[in-house]
C-alpha cells in the first residue's frame, strides 16, 4: 500500500520537532548561505519570504539582512486566501493566522512583480513536489505564478516521492543543508 501524505507529514514533523534550537540555527544558516549564492536570488528584486515559526528553516535573520537590498514581502491570510505585503522592518509584523507573524499594515505587492518565492514545507520530494500543513494556501497562491519557487528544507525533509495531486505545485528548486 502506498504511503500517504499524512503518514509522510507525521514522520517528518516528528524528526523536525526533535531538532534542538542549536541544530535549527546551524542548519538554517547553511541553507541561507546556499540561497544567497544562488544567482536567481542575487538577481531578484522582489523576494517573498515566509516568516518561519517553530522549527521550520529559520528565515527571520535572512530577510532582516535583505530588507535594505531588495523589496521584501511576506504572506498573510485574509478571507481564506493568501496575499503578500511588502515590509520595511521586522517590527511591522505581529501574530496573525495560525500564529504566524503577518504584516500589521498591508502594503500590497502584485503577484507578477515577485521574482522569487521562498516556500516552507514539511517534506519535499526529488521532483520538487511538497507537503505543507494540508490547508492548500501555498498551492493556491503559487498556481500560475511566474516567480521562481524555492523550497527551503533540512536534508531529512527530502523524500523519494510524494503522492502528487492535481492542485500540487512543483518547486523550481529545493535548497537543503
Amino acid at each position: 500500500m502506498p504511503i500517504t501524505k499524512e503518514q509522510i507529514r507525521k514522520r517528518i514533523l516528528e524528526k523536525r520537532n526533535a531538532l534542538s534550537q542549536k541544530e535549527v540555527k546551524e542548519k538554517s544558516e547553511k541553507i541561507m548561505r546556499k540561497l544567497e549564492q544562488w544567482k536567481e536570488f542575487q538577481r531578484a528584486k522582489v523576494v517573498m519570504f515566509y516568516v518561519s515559526k517553530g522549527k521550520e528553516v529559520h528565515t527571520h535573520t535572512l530577510f532582516k539582512t535583505w530588507l535594505e537590498k531588495k523589496i521584501v514581502c511576506v504572506p498573510y491570510v485574509a478571507n481564506e486566501e493568501m496575499f503578500v505585503s511588502r515590509i520595511d522592518g521586522f517590527e511591522e509584523l505581529e501574530k496573525g493566522s495560525f500564529d504566524v507573524l503577518e504584516p500589521v499594515k498591508i502594503k500590497p505587492v502584485l503577484r507578477n512583480d515577485i521574482d522569487v518565492v521562498l516556500v516552507p514545507g514539511i517534506a519535499f520530494d526529488k521532483r520538487g513536489y511538497r507537503i505543507g500543513y494540508g490547508l492548500g494556501y501555498y498551492d493556491m497562491f503559487l498556481k500560475g505564478l511566474q516567480a521562481k519557487k524555492i523550497g527551503l528544507a533540512y536534508k531529512f525533509q527530502i523524500v523519494q516521492k510524494i503522492p502528487k495531486e492535481p492542485h500540487d505545485v512543483k518547486m523550481d528548486k529545493v535548497i537543503t543543508d
